[in-house]
């Protein structure tokens, strides 16, 4: 019997290898996506030790997001929560000397959101404000004894709203506008609460009604506030902001930057030289520039680079910038010196959010991802590597994904071009594989190889995916940013069909079976691309598609915007051909794919109506077509049950007729 158990027990354990060799690896999964955790906001104490940032975890029970503020160690990475049960936290902001962090969260009578005050040393939160239609952008005085902050005027008159006496003028607001927008306007109030002061007045505002506003900045004196000054709340005239600055005592303006689309006002430390943002030489065709105030004049610090730039932060020097901007397939950090070149940061394979935060001594915190990992918590010296700080995500390294990888090619018209091309899991050299276009919205966007979601669970499906830049993109430079002037489909759409040309040189793709889709401008391009190559495609998906341009330009909260794609108004003669020619609504008689369309019935940004127009316009000439509608009114389903429905019918439809 001994030698018998004896002769069994290795036999048990090649067994049990065996079948745990068998044992498929999980891959990414549409449940996974109630797993993710957003990191947002990432706030470094000015000491540099620790960092406030917002923790966001989906409710799927009750179709929620929960967020909380934890405080990170910038040495351990040992975390602690901040705030307990408060609903709707965001923008925590350490006082100038840390020993305070504020934040704004849900009052819990009122549901507005207000200023809490929380002191470092322990203690519970105070609230500090009570404002009656809630605050947004705050910002501490520099001596850390008051804040400023930015509401919305109350409606003029709520007794005849009351009794319908409701009706509006029409000016640039968008289609959904249901009540005049009202100008949102600036406040201070003492840090340890009291009654707040308003500070300025007027039909201008500091936000418009698609929640454009920049960070609210006092001057080193801590005599007046700047702040971004709108001509009116409507976002069809944001392009227009110049920069001011309100005296606090007195409340009296004057005007510190005017030039057109100038805003995000911050000041240099020591040398206390004033940076903002505005597109280069004031075309919004052109990427942001970070141009400094001196002496009276301004100018564009980052011409050399001539690359649109995300976000931007002042190193302690007060003689360097840190600007994050797209550059390629990755997202990076530059060092630029006011007089010099810029100089691209070694972030090896970290893709880091737009947002930074520098302490005074120069640590850097962050928010990043890798292409096979979410975004996580980092911090870095110049000099030195990023440092991983969190493992919120850690369950995705537990999952087998596919490779995500750039690729470039010669596009047309001499434009180097490129995106990211991501393979099947389990992919094996030697198989072609069906292929799923996916193409990002913006145009003023670009993919990058962060970790994407709906690329992995395509991944997942046995699908290569891939992820074209065209022109338009934000991460080839202005004169590739440029290029989508006049030229907003068959441009792009050439850049596109070039890419696609290029992956299938690499022998991989399955030419009979190619997919292509998009949301937003991502939808514009699928809807473009579907009537313009109809031969090419076997499915499609067109998400929140800008299908007319001049139904876009009429009722949309871009409004003006859209004008500098063109030149003109779509009801002019001289540039009314221009728009239509380029509405991928005319090209709808060509479409042969089956084509799936999405979309939010609220929409503000691209309305719904172009879904509409698309639908008919295919259903009528023979193409199968379904057509689903969320009930919400943004531009793309905020809570986790309806983006997880977008995903689900995203990945069926390509697997029903690529696979």
């Amino acid at each position: 019997m001994k030698r018998l158990l004896c002769a069994a027990f290795p036999l048990y354990l090649l067994l049990t290898a065996a079948a745990a060799m068998a044992a498929p690896s999980p891959v990414f999964k549409l449940t996974d996506l109630r797993r993710l955790v957003h990191l947002s906001d990432a706030q470094i104490s000015p000491d540099g030790r620790q960092i406030a940032l917002v923790v966001a975890r989906a409710d799927w029970k009750n179709d929620k997001s929960k967020s909380e503020i934890d405080l990170v160690d910038a040495q351990t990475g040992k975390s602690r929560r901040l705030t307990y049960g408060r609903d709707g936290v965001s923008s925590p902001r350490w006082s100038p000397d840390g020993s305070r962090l504020a934040f704004l969260a849900k009052d819990p009578d009122t549901r507005q959101p207000q200023v809490y005050v929380m002191p470092m040393n322990g203690g519970d939160a105070q609230c500090v404000t009570d404002n009656k239609q809630g605050v947004d952008e705050f910002a501490w005085s520099p001596d850390g004894r008051q804040i400023a902050f930015m509401a919305e005027d109350a409606p003029k008159d709520k007794k005849a709203l009351k009794h319908h006496e409701d009706w509006f003028k029409v000016t640039d607001n968008n289609y959904m506008t249901r009540a005049a927008v009202q100008p949102w306007h600036l406040w201070v109030v003492a840090a340890d609460g009291g009654k707040a002061r308003r500070l300025t007045h007027g039909d201008w505002s500091v936000q418009t009604d698609q929640d454009t506003a920049s960070p609210l900045v006092w001057s080193p004196d801590g005599k007046s506030v700047l702040f971004t000054k709108f001509p009116d709340s409507y976002f069809g005239n944001a392009y227009r902001s110049t920069i001011a600055a309100v005296n606090v005592a007195d409340g009296k303006l004057h005007t510190v930057i005017d030039a057109t689309g100038a805003g995000v006002p911050v000041f240099a430390p020591r040398s206390g030289v004033l940076a903002f943002m505005r597109p280069r030489d004031g075309d919004q065709n052109n990427g942001n520039a970070v141009y400094v105030a001196q002496h009276g004049e301004s100018r564009d610090a980052t011409h050399a680079l001539a690359h649109n730039i995300n976000d931007f932060a002042w190193l302690p020097d007060g003689k360097t910038l840190l600007l994050a901007g797209d550059a390629g397939t990755e997202s990076v950090f530059w060092t630029q010196p006011l007089d010099g070149h810029a100089h691209m940061l070694d972030l090896g394979d970290l893709n880091p959010n737009a947002s930074v935060s520098v302490s005074h001594d120069g640590e850097i915190a962050f928010i990043a991802s890798t292409p096979n990992h979410p975004d996580e918590l980092y911090v870095m010296h110049i000099g030195a590597k990023p440092h991983r700080l969190t493992d919120l995500n850690g369950f995705v390294d537990d999952v087998k994904l596919g490779r995500s990888t750039g690729i470039d090619w010669q596009g047309p018209d001499g434009f180097k071009e490129d995106g990211v091309l991501t393979y099947p899991v389990d992919y094996r050299q030697g198989r072609k594989y069906p292929l799923v276009l996916l193409i990002h919205g913006g145009p003023e966007g670009a993919s990058v190889t962060r970790f994407d979601p709906l690329r992995q669970l395509l991944a997942a499906q046995g699908f290569l995916v891939f992820q074209p830049n065209y022109r338009g993109s934000i991460n080839l430079g202005d004169k590739y940013q440029h290029a989508i002037y006049r030229d907003t489909g068959e441009g792009p759409g050439k850049d596109v069909m070039a890419g696609l040309d290029a992956v299938k040189k690499l022998g991989v793709v399955d030419t009979s079976r190619i997919g292509v889709s998009g949301w937003s401008y991502g939808g514009y391009m699928t809807s473009w691309l579907n009537g313009r190559y109809p031969d090419v495609w076997k499915a499609a998906i067109e998400g929140a598609a800008l299908n007319d341009w001049v139904m876009d330009y009429t009722i949309a909260f871009y409004q003006k915007g859209d004008l500098y794609f063109f030149g003109g108004s779509p009801w002019t003669k001289k540039y009314h051909d221009i728009w239509r020619e380029q509405s991928p609504i005319r090209l709808a008689p060509n479409v042969k794919a089956p084509t799936l369309i999405m979309g939010d019935a609220g929409d503000p940004n691209v309305p719904i109506v172009n879904s509409y127009e698309m639908y008919h316009a295919l259903r009528d000439n023979g193409v199968h077509t379904e057509f689903y509608v969320y009930p919400a009114d943004t531009h793309f389903p905020h809570d986790i049950v309806r983006q997880t429905d977008v995903y689900r019918r995203w990945v069926d439809w390509m697997v029903t007729y690529l696979k």
